[in-house]
Parts: structure tokens; sequence; C-alpha cells
């Protein structure tokens, strides 16, 4: 199969172009259908690509030397989507120039240049950031929403549940995906309007492909219950960073645990196998690439710190989207829901939601 170009915004990032272009590359010789446009400083993507000759016949340069800061509002990048290589980058997914595009730069930049260059998906309000998860299980978890929308109402929640569904039967092959609201009790009294609401639309909603299993909290989040975890972008923003501080901590205490006596030592050289194990489980690098579900393309924000191997793995989540064509997925299971089942019902919850990262001019 031929895929679409992937954008890649070489300028995005922490770690630079030399970064971005390894990355790229690297997921080139692992599957060599991969193209590429590049956008960037035109020098600076050709100098780092005399590393990697083997991307120059797979890869087109789009010169732009404007780049969104990493502290830069939303409302400022958006005045500069034309200049900058971000906005270019989602532009050209607009144009059909490219079927996908990927970054490292500023979340909440990337995140209203999508929504306003792409627009949302029909039946979609508002996009939602995803992540895949690591869990105890057999499966990787996916969260949404992770910091797009601060505030959501019950219908922002049933999308969610309908995009992250979706996405898992993509990553995951099962097709009916465990699906759970994030709450701080698994009690069915438990929980604000909203996610009562939602809770209750979820049961009584038929024909999806997805099993809804009430509710989960947060410590469950990496035991492999679930398949899709579904929460407001303020609440899963702090689920997924105390997650990633928890990781942190965990192998910074084995490794002050490990270095600090003699036969503290020697026990880890007897036990390096089971910690080189923990080390790449916990590697957000594996895990990197999170995705805008609810958009009419294919947009993917890879960690502003990850390594070409993140990036790469990036790339590849964008390249599967494409090849099991997401859009089309969640706009089908919008239709077997039908709108009169998402429509608003009054009450606390009723309405959209309020906010978004993007509108608030705050990155996530």
């Amino acid at each position: 199969m031929t895929l679409p170009r992937i954008a890649v915004d070489a300028m995005g990032g922490d770690e630079g172009v030399q970064t971005m272009i390894s990355g790229a590359a690297l997921a080139r010789r692992r599957h060599e259908k991969f193209k590429f446009l590049l956008v960037g400083d035109e020098p600076r993507i050709k100098a780092a690509l005399d590393a990697h000759p083997q991307m120059r016949g797979a890869s087109e340069i789009l010169h732009c030397e404007d780049v969104v800061g990493g502290d830069e509002k939303p409302t400022q990048a958006l005045r500069r989507a034309k200049t900058t290589s971000m906005g270019l980058a989602v532009n050209a997914v607009k144009q059909g120039h490219a079927g996908a595009a990927v970054s490292a730069g500023n979340t909440g930049a990337l995140m209203a240049m999508s929504k306003l260059a792409l627009r949302t998906i029909k039946g979609i309000d508002r996009p939602a950031l995803a992540a895949l998860l690591p869990t105890l299980g057999d499966n990787d978890v996916i969260m949404l929403d992770l910091g797009a929308n601060t505030e959501c109402d019950a219908r922002n929640l049933v999308q969610f549940a309908i995009m992250g569904a979706a996405y898992s039967r993509i990553v995951t092959g099962l097709e009916a995906p465990r699906v759970r609201l994030l709450n701080i009790g698994t009690e069915e009294t438990k929980g604000t309007d909203q996610l009562q609401e939602a809770t209750q639309r979820l049961r009584e909603a038929t024909g999806l492909a997805m099993r809804f299993d009430g509710f989960i909290e947060a410590d469950k989040i990496n035991r492999g219950e679930c398949d899709v975890v579904v929460s407001d972008g303020f609440s899963g923003n702090i689920a997924l960073k105390a997650i990633e501080g928890a990781a942190r901590f965990v192998t910074d205490l084995l490794r002050n645990a490990f270095t600090s006596s003699v036969r503290s030592k020697i026990g880890f050289l007897v036990s390096r196998p089971a910690t080189e194990l923990l080390r790449h489980h916990l590697d957000p690098n594996n895990h990197n690439g999170a995705v805008f579900l609810g958009l009419n393309g294919v947009v993917v924000k890879s960690h502003g710190s990850a390594t070409a191997a993140g990036v790469a793995n990036a790339v590849a989540v964008a390249a599967r989207l494409l090849e099991d064509d997401l859009t089309h997925r969640i706009s089908a299971d919008l239709a077997e829901l039908g709108e009169s089942k998402l429509s608003t019902t009054g009450g606390k919850s009723g309405g959209r939601s309020k906010r978004s990262a993007a509108d608030e001019g705050q990155p996530a």
C-alpha cells in the first residue's frame, strides 16, 4: 500500500532538527513505504539529511524559518500559522499535500492550528488529545482527553468515548474495546452531573463497537482492566502527569538503591535483565505519539523531549491511522449512534464544553 506523505515539523521539539530527521529516518528504515514532507529551515534540514542519505529520495523539503515558541500562546501562534513550520505542516494536510502531520512543538498551538485548519468531524464538538499508556496487562490503554479541553459536558465525554473506542480498535484489533470514565470512585452514585449523564447515555446507546464498563479510579488506569479511559482534559492531564511522575520516581528510586553500596551494585548486576525490562516498559519514547482525535485529518503530537526512537514511533502512529482510516471509523460510529442520542438534554451539563486549552491560550 502506498501511503500519503507525512508532514514533519522539523523545527518543533526540544531536541532540534537532527532528532526530528533522525526519527523520520528510523521510521523509514522500519517501513520503506513512508514518504515525507519536511517542513523547516532548508539548510539545517539538508545538513541533517547528510547522515541519512536514504531519506533524500523519500522526502521533499518545504522551506520555512519561522518557528512557534514553546511558551508562545496559541492565540499568538495562530496569527503566524501561514509562516511557521508547525502551521505549514498542518496546512499541508488541509491542502492534501500530506496525509498527516507530526510535530513535537507547542501542544496548545498545534491544537489551535489543527482545529482551525482541519475543523472537526461532523457530529464532534471538540477534538480530544489521546495517547497510549502501558499497563500491567497484555494491552495498552488509550486515555483521552489529556489536556485539549479543560471543561467538558456529558455530550463531549460521550463523543470522546466513541473516538477513543475507534482508535482502540485500530491499535489493539479489539472488536469491542472496554471503555470507562475516570471518576473518584467506581460506585454508580459518585461523580459530577456531567459524568452521571454521560454514563446514562453510554449505557443506553446501542450498536456501538465498544463495551461500556462504568467508572474507573486513577490508580487503576495502568492495571490493564480497560482499553479506553475517558475524562475531561483537566483531570486527564493531571492524571497523566501523576503517572509519568510516579514512573520517574520508581526508576530514580531503583537507581539510587542500586548505587548505595557495593552489595547493592552486585544486586543490580544480578537483577539487571529485570530492571532493563522495567526501564523499557516505562520509557515514554516507546509510547510516543498523542493523537488529536475528531479532526478532518490526522495530526500527531510527539513529546517535546522525544528521542529519535520516540519520533519514529509518533510517525508510525500517524501512518497506522492513515492506513486504517480513523476519521471514517469515527464518522461511522457517530452515524450508528445517531445525533439524537448525543443531543443536549439540558441541566447543569447541557451545552457545549466551556473552554479548551486552545481557547484559553494555554498549552497543555
